[in-house]
């Protein structure tokens, strides 16, 4: 048996100076907590470090930079009839139509800027380029053959009457005019303006008729919504001409 070895309290002391301290471990587990606290906090997604939002308008403004302006003018140039946002964004290859509806803000804005003589309008829910009113008594001696060809006053009325009572039956038409229209309802089918709308739960199944978007393209609205409204217990408003301001019309 190995003889007993006294030790003092300074000698174990210096033994355990030799051997790693769980106490030293823990302190220094704590300090480097306390460090990582320090640390500035992450911001949380969609802020800045400051707390502020970000700007979601910063992705936008780049796609907006990114449109061709002459290939929008030149597509909404080389046709006589409205192009839909949707078709614009189809055509130059855009994931969404708000950049089409930023670029043509800002192109009208250009246009105004510097005095130009057409904008960019919203008809029968698409875009055309469209010629300034002012401008109206050049363009009808350019048109002077389709002036020649304008609509009668009878078929005005009745054009009205199926505008804002459609669908509609031929007889109810005869009703509110008072005369026969089935000659001035043909008339405006082979201009394009009138259209069948369907037939009638009745018996015979009677046709009935509505407006055609030529309709709203040539007077100038962007919906049925457009058209002058009546007072209570008034008829039907008589349409005025249309006016021919579109770009090759």
């Amino acid at each position: 048996m190995p003889p007993m070895r006294l030790v003092r309290d300074d000698d174990r002391t210096a033994l355990l100076m030799d051997e790693p301290c769980e106490a030293e471990e823990l302190q220094l587990q704590v300090d480097a907590e306390s460090n990582v606290d320090d640390l500035p906090a992450r911001p949380p997604e969609g802020e800045l470090a400051d707390g502020t939002p970000e700007d979601p308008g910063d992705d936008a403004g780049a796609v907006l930079e990114s449109i061709d302006a002459g290939a929008l003018e030149a597509l909404l140039l080389s046709t006589h009839h409205p192009l839909t946002a949707g078709r614009l964004a189809e055509f130059m290859d855009l994931a969404s139509t708000k950049p089409v509806r930023k670029a043509i803000q800002q192109l009208n804005s250009d246009y105004e800027a510097g005095g130009r003589a057409f904008r960019i309008e919203q008809v029968a829910g698409g875009f055309q380029i469209l010629t300034l009113p002012r401008y109206g008594d050049h363009l009808k001696k350019l048109h002077q053959k389709e002036i020649d060809a304008r609509l009668t006053k009878a078929a005005l009325e009745t054009l009205a009457i199926i505008a804002y009572k459609q669908p509609i039956l031929r007889a109810d038409v005869e009703a509110v005019r008072g005369v026969a229209c089935g000659e001035t309802i043909r008339s405006l089918m082979e201009k394009h303006l009138v259209k069948i709308a369907g037939r009638a739960e009745e018996p015979g199944r009677p046709i009935l008729y509505g407006t055609t978007k030529r309709f709203l393209e040539l007077f100038g609205l962007n919906s049925l919504k457009d058209l002058p409204q009546p007072e209570s217990g008034e008829k039907p408003k008589v349409l005025e001409q249309p006016k021919l301001d579109a770009v090759g019309e």
